[in-house]
């Protein structure tokens, strides 16, 4: 056991934005090494897509860091269900233009020894929000939450 694993996996929340919806994509995700160690991505692929392109894009992103930082156990956040069913091999109906990108991401994301890609709720990913955001010079998102009933 390398001291990847023995110390926990690397952990990463990633998002993507298209503005508008297809437009420009921005690219964020926020990780953390297994000893602490806190990285971050913020960047504009200078092309256009769809908000579940650029979302799949972000976690191809992350994926390769990841990689490069010689990781094997990883697990991953993201509030794109579409990403989350079609990469983490859930059966899912696949989306036919973006059909090679989930292909390639799959082939990534399987490269290491043990991965996790988990859907969490938006208002969980708010710092990679921000950052896929800020690639694309947009402020933060403002979440609207949903008011408390009165009894």
């Amino acid at each position: 056991m390398n001291d990847d694993q023995s110390m926990g996996p690397w952990v990463a929340y990633v998002d993507g934005s298209a503005l508008p919806n297809p437009g420009r994509m921005g690219l964020g995700a926020v990780w953390t090494a297994p000893d602490g160690a806190c990285h971050t991505l913020s960047q504009a692929t200078h092309s256009i897509g769809c908000n579940n392109e650029a979302e799949l894009r972000a976690l191809m992103a992350v994926l390769r860091e990841l990689q490069r930082e010689g990781a094997t156990a990883i697990v991953v956040h993201s509030d794109n269900s579409v990403v989350v069913q079609q990469v983490g091999g859930h059966t899912a109906k696949p989306i036919a233009r973006l059909a090679a990108l989930f292909d390639e991401a799959r082939t990534l994301f399987q490269s290491f020894e043990d991965a996790r890609l988990m859907w969490i709720p938006q208002h969980r990913n708010a710092e990679a929000d921000a950052l896929a955001r800020a690639a694309l010079g947009m402020g933060e998102r403002v979440l609207k939450l949903p008011k408390k009933r009165r009894r």
